[in-house]
């Protein structure tokens, strides 16, 4: 793959320092909606492209200039203020669709849901509630689904409901703590409504999530674009039709205006080395690596394979878009474990010291998500101390 395509993607991504001691709104905002799955993905998109420390992005999450919502394919993502209605509408076509069809193989009705949704929010105008609580107010509206429930991961219909009404835009999840990398949260009714003044139908609202993304990544496929957004070949190439893709460098496409600024681009000359999460946008929004890998790289676990996605199992060091090495956090030692492809110099180890010393002040691990865990991830570390020394 071509250097300079790289090194674009990374510009577009802002991953170049040009965003530096910008708000996580605006960041969000520029460069994608960031995917959030319990771990620290989020922070560290953030602290990666404008140096950004929890207070401060816990503080915005606060002030409701970025939230977590339900929004592409149905999927949790830190979204900017700006985008809250449109990220809703998107997630609307999947939300809790296959829990809904459960749990109607499982004898509930529409009739019992729309009555449970009345309890949940008559319970939270009265202020925000955790699950526990809130099981406690709906009483007999909300009902355990049995042994047969468990086996199908719905145990009671009470999730079901906040899910639905999350994605209605009539209640939000807010973090116990404040942050984004734990799970406990609390609910709380959203007035106003962010749904209340959209009025794009869902096909408009898919060519302006597609007009979001190209100007995101910069350079996409149709088919990259299809996956992100959760929508068939047909409705991919609806909502994508009205933007005028032109190509842009082999099979990627882009608007005129970025295939001009492309055309434009001149790679940097010298390296700026940044780590960022395994969930990137950089990787993330087009859902594979192999194109940021340079061919003397492509050995061993980052060979490209034929017909399948490549996917991470470790946080990433980048390159002006090319990556060149792998990280993750040791608590044990509070010390990032590491290897890279490309000769260590004062630059790259300058950017490991950075996001080691930020992890450890402020966030105390970097999970990749919510399952992951020092003992999980120790079979990885001691990988990466092996081959940094080999």
């Amino acid at each position: 793959m071509d250097a300079k395509l790289r090194a674009w993607w990374s510009h577009r991504q802002g991953l170049d320092g040009s965003l530096m001691g910008r708000s996580a709104r605006e960041v969000l905002n520029l460069t994608g909606w960031s995917r959030s799955v319990g771990g620290a993905s989020p922070y560290l998109t953030l602290f990666a492209r404008a140096g950004l420390r929890r207070d401060a992005v816990d503080a915005e999450l606060s002030s409701l200039n970025i939230h977590e919502l339900p929004s592409a394919r149905g999927c949790t993502y830190v979204v900017p203020a700006e985008d809250f209605a449109l990220s809703l509408k998107v997630g609307q076509c999947f939300a809790s669709k296959t829990e809904v069809a459960t749990a109607h193989k499982l004898g509930v009705t529409d009739a019992e849901i729309g009555k449970l949704k009345e309890a949940v929010v008559k319970a939270l105008n009265a202020g925000p509630l955790e699950p526990d609580a809130l099981k406690g107010k709906v009483g007999d509206a909300a009902r355990n689904l049995g042994p047969e429930g468990v086996k199908k991961g719905l145990t009671t219909t009470l999730p079901l409901v906040l899910g639905l009404l999350q994605s209605e835009g009539a209640i939000r999840r807010l973090p116990v703590n404040g942050r984004i990398d734990q799970q406990r949260y609390k609910y709380a009714i959203w007035k106003p409504n962010p749904l209340a003044k959209w009025t794009l139908d869902a096909e408009e609202s898919f060519t302006e999530l597609a007009r979001k993304y190209f100007r995101w990544i910069g350079a996409a496929t149709v088919a990259e674009f299809q996956w992100f957004s959760g929508l068939g070949v047909k409705a991919a190439k609806l909502a994508t039709d009205p933007l005028k893709l032109t190509p842009m460098h082999g099979e990627f496409l882009g608007s005129p205006e970025d295939c001009a600024a492309l055309e434009k681009f001149r790679t940097p000359k010298k390296p700026h080395y940044v780590l960022t999460g395994i969930l990137d946008n950089i990787t993330h929004l087009r859902r594979g690596t192999a194109s940021l890998i340079a061919a003397e790289d492509a050995t061993g676990d980052f060979a490209p394979r034929e017909g399948s996605v490549m996917e991470l199992s470790s946080h990433i060091i980048l390159d002006r878009g090319r990556i060149v090495g792998r990280w993750d956090f040791d608590t044990e030692t509070g010390t990032i474990a590491w290897s890279s492809f490309v000769k260590k110099d004062r630059a790259l180890e300058e950017a490991v010291a950075r996001m080691e010393a930020y992890i450890r002040e402020d966030l105390g691990d970097a999970r990749t998500f919510s399952l992951d865990s020092p003992k999980s991830r120790a079979p990885r570390i001691a990988a990466l101390r092996k081959a940094a020394t080999g």
